[in-house]
C-alpha cells in the first residue's frame, strides 16, 4: 500500500500530469467539436476533456496506486489510501471548444479531506499555478501575492455563470445589482483562471454559484496560499451554493452586498 507523500512531493505529481494532459489538449485545440452534453446543451463536453481525465486518472493510479480520485468526467472510484486526487481535465470547455485562450487543466491533491496541494495549468498561456499547503503559491515558479485590498467602488470583479436558463437569469439580476457598484465586471469563462487571476492581482475579487469541487479544488488553494480569503456566504467554506474570494478588507463589502441580494439562492 503506498503511504501519504509530503505535499511537496504530490504537488510534483500534480504539475506533472496537469502538464501532461495540458500539452495533449493543446495540440488537439483545432478543430475540436461537441462530443456530448451534460446538465443542459449549454454544458458541453468534448473528445479531449475525457482523453485528458483518462490520461490523468491513469498517470496518477500508475505513480500511487491505491489513492483514489474524482474527476469531473468519470466521477469517483475508491482507494486504500488517504490521498484522494480532485481533478479538472478542461475547465473553461466552452473556451476550449470556441479556440479561446482562457481555460485550464486542474489537479488537487487532498490528505483525509483538506487539499493539500495544487497545480493549474493554463496551456495557451505558457502559465503554471502552484500552491502547497503552508509553502506559500506560485506562478512559472515566482511567488505569487494577492494585490493590496481596495474598495469595492474600486474592485474589479470577475463572476460566472451557469448552464440553466433559470439560474443564469437569476444571476443576471445579481449582476446588475452589482456591476454599479464596482470598478467593472469579467466574465472569463474558467473558475479556475479566474481564481487564480485573484492570487495573480489581475482581478480584486472573484465570485460565482453553482461550481463544482474539481472546478476550484487546486485554484482555491493557490488564491488562499498567496494572501486570498476563499470562502461561501456568512464563513461557510465555499461550495456550490456560492465561492467568494478577494483580499479580507475587499471580501467583506462584497459579501455584504452579494448576501443582500441572495446570490446563492437557487434559480
Amino acid at each position: 500500500m503506498t503511504v501519504a507523500a509530503r505535499p511537496e512531493e504530490l504537488l510534483a505529481l500534480a504539475v506533472d500530469v496537469a502538464g501532461e494532459a495540458g500539452r495533449l489538449a493543446l495540440e488537439n485545440q483545432d478543430g475540436i467539436d461537441v462530443l456530448d452534453t451534460k446538465s443542459s446543451p449549454t454544458d458541453v463536453v468534448t473528445e479531449m476533456d475525457r482523453r485528458c481525465e483518462e490520461t490523468i486518472r491513469e498517470r496518477l493510479l500508475r505513480e500511487r496506486p491505491g489513492d483514489s480520485v474524482l474527476g469531473e468526467e468519470s466521477g469517483s472510484d475508491s482507494g486504500t489510501n488517504s490521498v484522494r486526487w480532485i481533478v479538472d481535465p478542461i475547465d473553461g470547455t466552452v473556451n476550449y471548444l470556441y479556440g479561446r485562450e482562457d481555460w485550464a487543466v486542474s489537479v488537487a491533491a487532498e490528505v483525509a479531506g483538506d487539499v493539500v496541494a495544487g497545480a493549474v495549468v493554463v496551456p495557451r498561456h505558457g502559465d503554471v499555478y502552484t500552491a502547497a499547503r503552508g509553502a506559500g503559491a506560485a506562478c512559472n515558479g515566482q511567488p505569487l501575492r494577492a494585490a493590496r485590498p481596495v474598495r469595492l467602488d474600486r474592485a474589479l470583479v470577475a463572476t460566472g455563470f451557469g448552464y440553466s436558463a433559470a439560474r443564469r437569469a437569476q444571476q443576471a439580476e445579481v449582476l446588475r445589482a452589482v456591476l454599479p457598484q464596482v470598478r467593472d465586471i469579467r466574465r472569463g469563462g474558467a473558475a479556475a483562471v479566474d481564481l487564480c487571476s485573484v492570487a495573480r492581482g489581475r482581478a480584486d475579487a472573484y465570485y460565482e454559484r453553482g461550481l463544482k469541487y474539481w472546478d476550484w479544488a487546486a485554484a482555491a488553494l493557490v488564491a488562499r496560499e498567496a494572501g486570498v480569503r476563499v470562502e461561501g456566504l456568512h464563513h461557510a467554506p465555499p461550495d456550490s451554493e456560492l465561492l467568494l474570494a478577494a483580499p479580507h478588507d475587499l471580501f467583506e463589502e462584497l459579501h455584504d452586498l452579494l448576501a443582500s441580494l441572495g446570490a446563492d439562492t437557487t434559480g
